[in-house]
């Protein structure tokens, strides 16, 4: 991972519900230039526990030699307020207190992430954005950021994501936060809190990030005598260790709750009234295979924006699909600006 850039912002920053951090700080990375008509930034939103370092978790879509590159892009991703990549989080210092907030931080939402990220563009005298895109998480704080300044997106690629968090998302992120909150750990407020019960989630998520066909093909036994210490098992141990080894229990806690918040039309009167403020023209982009955004939810998207496009991605993998098949969503991506929208439903079918 590159070196991670550190805004600060010294003055109090309002929260949706009211609530303020006396201070805040967020990690980012930038790669390329900005060239001299202020009009090639690609400003990337990042999913629940990526890092603001894109070409790192996004390759084959983000690198010297792919689509979106430093050469022709001015590339710039933040990190997400609550995460613990460089951006104040529970574990920060509550300037207050002189210790952790743990679970004295307060609750987010991703009007806020969106909040953070417009004072960061600030700091780097970025007026305009050409491209902004994100996929789960990444894609629900693009749509908000359409919302709020639909003058500022001129593109808008939205990937595997929805107008509003589901009943069956909050689900899997309640069952996920109940296995944290089992480990008695979670209420020490120590750094390392409740990584157990972190490791269980990780293991609830996956499931809803792959699939059946998914676990299928992947994690398939080769021999028929296998009656325990199965790949699957196997497989759903590693990733959960894996997480824990780069995450903490507190953040994963917040910002699954700050998932679950998403509502475009909170405040707005409703949904479809909220979506039908976006002025940028859109690509939407779902997945077949996708159990915890399902393509319904892109599909309603792309009825409800105005200047928008809509390409079904066929993958065995699930929700992960939009970081794994970058081939076919570089091919998706090069159609779209090959197309000339100027407010008409245009359908692009491409597969994997």
């Amino acid at each position: 991972m590159t070196k991670t850039e550190i805004f600060k912002y010294k003055k109090p920053f309002k929260l949706e519900s009211g609530k303020q951090l006396r201070e805040l700080e967020i990690g980012y990375h930038t790669y390329g230039t900005l060239n001299k008509n202020r009009d090639n930034v690609v400003w990337v939103c990042h999913a629940l526990t990526a890092n603001s370092d894109v070409f790192d978790w996004w390759k084959g879509l983000f690198g010297g030699d792919n689509y979106f590159n430093p050469d022709d892009h001015f590339i710039v991703c933040a990190n997400i307020l609550g995460s613990s990549y460089g951006s104040t989080s529970p574990l920060s210092t509550n300037p207050i207190t002189g210790q952790p907030y743990y679970l004295s931080f307060p609750q987010l939402t991703v009007r806020d992430m969106v909040k953070a990220h417009q004072l960061l563009a600030e700091h780097l005298q970025i007026q305009n954005i050409e491209i902004l895109l994100g996929g789960s998480l990444g894609g629900q704080q693009a749509i908000e950021w359409g919302i709020m300044e639909p003058e500022r997106i001129k593109n808008l690629i939205l990937v595997a994501t929805n107008a509003r968090h589901s009943p069956w998302g909050v689900a899997f992120n309640e069952s996920q936060r109940l296995a944290i909150t089992a480990d008695r750990t979670f209420y020490a407020n120590t750094p390392d809190g409740g990584k157990k019960g972190l490791k269980v989630a990780r293991s609830i998520a996956l499931l809803s990030y792959r699939g059946y066909k998914t676990y299928s093909i992947t994690q398939q036994e080769e021999k028929d005598n296998v009656v325990d210490d199965f790949r699957a098992s196997s497989y759903q141990n590693y990733q959960g260790e894996k997480l824990v080894n780069r995450f903490n229990a507190y953040s994963y806690w917040y910002l699954s709750k700050t998932m679950d918040s998403h509502n475009v039309g909170r405040g707005r009167h409703g949904v479809e009234k909220a979506l039908s403020l976006i002025k940028a023209r859109t690509l939407v982009v779902g997945i077949k295979s996708d159990v915890l955004f399902p393509i319904e939810e892109q599909q309603y998207l792309f009825r409800h924006i105005p200047k928008s496009a809509f390409a079904e991605l066929d993958s065995f993998y699930g929700h992960d699909g939009f970081l794994i098949e970058t081939e076919a969503l570089t091919s998706i991506i090069t159609s779209f600006f090959k197309t000339d929208v100027k407010g008409k439903i245009i359908e692009l079918q491409r597969t994997a």
